[in-house]
């Protein structure tokens, strides 16, 4: 069964004197306890408003969410503010992608973590301290005694990226979802993070959600991934599936677009145009301007969601060719 169950989720930004821009268009997914689900694609593809609908933390103001999302059953978009607040950091937890800008500036990086233990665990000042240093530990900050007396100016920009997933792990969260986590971390640190995140899902049951764009992470993390596209899922496959054979010409672009070792001296093949360079979905396929494989179908009907659950495909004219 589900943890989370995400329905026809859409959000649309709107502003005065200009037409409604949406930024999530009908997305659906479901984690279950102990799977990794990756949601995969350039920047301004809604994955990351993505996960802020499903926190509650979007704007109250200038957007309108739709649909559904349900942890353990309950409807979180007709959760108060109050009671949305009582999940988060409990049953929900948040890596963000701009660590300088989630941290508080003027607040120590311990007392930082420590509230969150103190506020969803009960646990006293003292208590919370030894345990927040242990967090920092574990997420590989170096000397964690003294950095949980500093404030997030005096630590690098990888440090402030472990501080913040130490946040996110402090209350055990039986959802966690992490919006590009190892960003800013150089390959050695991305590589103890990565272990970190695949151990809280084996050993806890934890479900999380992958947010990335680096291919190289869903490969050896994710158990299920979904590519998004101007707002929608476009595809859904196992990793191995997706993989071996992507069928939107999307995903082979993506993945024909990473360098490769054992192709010495072949050129990258990039996807042309832009995320901008797109058409509405209800006047055919927004990928189509980019799209290679375009017929004449792309551009004079919405594409439909074929398969099943497991393996989803939004495109007229799949590939049937494996990426080289």
């Amino acid at each position: 069964m589900a943890l989370l169950d995400v329905t026809d989720l859409s959000v649309v930004f709107r502003r005065r004197g200009e037409e409604p821009f949406t930024a999530v268009d009908k997305v659906s997914f479901s984690v279950e306890p102990g799977q990794t689900v990756g949601l995969v694609g350039e920047s301004g593809c809604g994955k990351s408003v993505t996960s802020l609908a499903i926190m509650g933390l979007l704007p109250k103001r200038g957007n309108q969410v739709t649909g559904s999302v349900r942890y353990e059953g309950t409807e979180l978009l007709s959760l108060s503010p109050d009671q949305m607040r009582a999940r988060r950091g409990k049953d929900l937890g948040m890596v963000f992608q701009d660590p300088l800008s989630s941290l508080n500036p003027v607040i120590p990086i311990g007392i930082q973590v420590t509230e969150v233990l103190e506020k969803h665990r009960g646990m006293p000042r003292r208590k919370a301290m030894i345990e927040a240093e242990d967090l920092l530990n574990r997420v590989g900050i170096p000397d964690p005694r003294r950095r949980l007396t500093e404030y997030p100016h005096q630590l690098s920009g990888g440090m402030r990226q472990r501080a913040l997933i130490a946040i996110a792990l402090a209350c055990r969260p039986r959802v966690l979802i992490a919006d590009e986590p190892t960003t800013a971390l150089d390959v050695t640190i991305q590589a103890q993070i990565l272990a970190l995140l695949k151990e809280l899902v084996t050993d806890t049951g934890t479900a999380l959600i992958m947010i990335t764009h680096d291919l190289g992470v869903v490969a050896g993390l994710c158990d299920q991934v979904n590519v998004l596209y101007g707002g929608r899922v476009v595809e859904r496959a196992g990793r191995h599936e997706l993989f071996e054979l992507p069928r939107h010409p999307y995903t082979h672009g993506l993945l024909a677009s990473i360098p490769r070792l054992d192709l010495e001296g072949d050129r990258l093949v990039p996807i042309p145009g832009s995320v901008a360079d797109n058409i509405p979905w209800d006047g055919g396929c927004a990928f189509a301007p980019r799209c290679a494989n375009q017929i004449a179908d792309c551009t004079a009907r919405t594409p439909e969601l074929t398969g099943d659950q497991q393996r989803l495909l939004l495109c007229h004219n799949p590939m049937e060719v494996a990426v080289r």
